[in-house]
C-alpha cells in the first residue's frame, strides 16, 4: 500500500489528501499562481477543493497572510473557476 500524502488547508485547518486540495504557490521573485500540477518551485500553500473554503479564504485574505504578500484577488477566483 502507497502511503497518501496529506497537507493542511488553510481555510478549514483540517488534513486533507493533496488530491482534495489547490495548490497556490509564490515564487522567490514574488509571483503568486495557482499550481494545478502540484510540482512547481516556490513556497505552497493549499486550500480545499470546495466553495466555502474558498469564500473564507478571500473573506479573510488568508493567502496573503501565508505568503507575507499582497496576492491579487483574481487567484480566489481562479480557483473558484476551477471547481
Amino acid at each position: 500500500m502507497k502511503k497518501v500524502p496529506l497537507r493542511k488547508c488553510l481555510a478549514t485547518n483540517t488534513m486533507l489528501p493533496k488530491e482534495e486540495l489547490f495548490r497556490v504557490v509564490i515564487t522567490k521573485d514574488g509571483q503568486v499562481f495557482l499550481d494545478l500540477t502540484g510540482k512547481a518551485n516556490g513556497r505552497g500553500a493549499y486550500i480545499s477543493k470546495n466553495v466555502e473554503a474558498i469564500t473564507l479564504a478571500k473573506k479573510k485574505n488568508l493567502l496573503d497572510r501565508a505568503f507575507n504578500t499582497k496576492v491579487d484577488p483574481s487567484i480566489y477566483d481562479e480557483l473558484l473557476k476551477n471547481l
